[in-house]
């Protein structure tokens, strides 16, 4: 798996995610004449990812692009090589807001004259801070609740529309040999960050840069989530966790929260007997869906700033042929331009289209003002709510605090 993607989708939905690493780091591309540029990516598990990255950069002809293949905790690599002027010229993932704020990337916005609008606005907001672009959005994951038909048809339940139905389902599906869901081997802390918060109508921050859950129906909403756990409805200690749907296809949650990269192995093990929902509404919200993307940036220390530039609008912004075929044929994940989601085959039909349209009518994505240390705040909370029963009213009030004092310090900044 593409550990830090999924970690970023998994922590609320900052940048994007995928599946199992292979283990190949190795430099490739660097076909045309001009200046030598350095282009990074994270590892993809999917096979033929690697490949094709390197063959497009062959194709490139203005300049040798040689790309770098880097497993390990790939941000935190970017984080420090963007302070070195070792680092690469073009990088994939979610700058940050501190390395905005800090210099540290340059202004892309320039690149998508003409085409800003084909690019699905859930993971190009998260890339824009100041009415500039800091990264051009490569593809889009997504996470979402995996039901198995049958196993619903038996118990005479139906798919949950609502966190309430959610709860009372998880409890009718479990049985001596199968849970009724399945939120990851952490009952649910670590991937469901503030999808919950959303679908009850709140957000993480508000569009003028406050806290978006210092409300009551946080807490409820989160009391719920805590009593999957209490009920003792969630799969705990399963071989794998949630960004493998493999417990769900065994036969050991009758529900599974996961990603779409699981869909075409979903399909071929269980054929039509299975269906995809959003995280159901709670209270006067709507359901929400975590999305996220890496995008393509360029460091600040390049020394070939605009060479740098004219690539990454070449590969992404230009080549759509490259920009499906990466999105599309190794693993299996959303165009983030919308004119090429629309027309994918393989977006077209049965759950893929399903998971298309919660996307585009329910997708958020985490902002750009909800930094690290506001995540860990609030994810420390939404641990001990979910599995020691920490009062949740309690608990917020102390993330609110936190979060509002970050968000000052990063006003303060700007």
């Amino acid at each position: 798996m593409t550990i830090s993607r999924r970690t970023l989708l998994a922590a609320g939905v900052g940048a994007g995610l995928l599946t199992a690493c292979g283990s190949n780091t190795g430099r490739g591309g660097a076909g045309g004449s001009g200046p030598a540029l350095s282009q990074w990516y994270h590892q993809y598990g999917e096979a033929g990812t690697e490949q094709a990255v390197k063959r497009y950069a062959a194709a490139y002809k203005k300049a040798a692009v040689s790309v770098q293949w880097r497993p390990g905790d790939y941000d935190q690599q970017t984080a420090a090589a963007l302070l070195t002027d070792s680092g690469p010229d073009v990088f994939e993932g979610s700058p940050t807001l501190d390395q905005i704020q800090g210099g540290q990337v340059v202004d892309l916005t320039d690149l998508l004259a003409g085409v800003k609008d084909d690019f699905n606005p859930a993971v190009l907001i998260p890339k824009t801070y100041d009415g500039k672009v800091w990264g051009i959005p490569q593809v889009i994951d997504m996470q979402l609740l995996y039901y198995r038909k049958s196993l619903l048809q038996d118990a005479g339940v139906e798919p949950p529309a609502t966190l309430d139905a959610l709860v009372d389902a998880a409890g009718k599906l479990t049985t001596k040999k199968t849970k009724g869901l399945f939120l990851g081997n952490d009952g649910g802390a670590g991937v469901l960050g503030g999808t919950p918060l959303y679908a009850a109508g709140l957000q993480l921050v508000t569009d003028d840069g406050k806290v978006g859950f210092d409300d009551p129906a946080a807490a409820r909403a989160l009391a719920k989530v805590h009593q999957l756990y209490a009920d003792k409805s969630l799969l705990l200690g399963a071989p794998a966790d949630w960004s493998d749907p493999s417990a769900f296809l065994q036969g050991l949650t009758a529900m599974q929260w996961s990603g779409l990269w699981a869909l075409p192995q979903v399909q071929k093990e269980l054929g039509d007997d299975f269906g995809v929902l959003p995280f159901p509404a709670d209270g006067s919200g709507s359901p929400s869906v975590p999305v996220g993307a890496y995008g393509a940036a360029v460091s600040a220390r390049s020394r070939h700033r605009e060479a740098a530039k004219d690539f990454v609008k070449w590969l992404w912004v230009e080549r759509t042929d490259y920009q499906e075929d990466f999105a599309l044929s190794y693993g299996f994940h959303i165009p983030a331009r919308v004119s090429l989601a629309k027309k994918a085959d393989r977006l077209k039909a049965g759950a893929a289209a399903e998971a298309v349209r919660l996307t585009t009518e329910h997708g958020y994505a985490q902002p750009l003002l909800w930094t690290p240390a506001s995540q860990t705040a609030y994810q420390d909370a939404l641990s001990r709510i979910i599995r020691s029963g920490a009062d949740p009213e309690n608990e917020l009030k102390t993330v609110v605090r936190k979060v509002s004092a970050e968000l000052a310090r990063v006003k303060r900044k700007s």
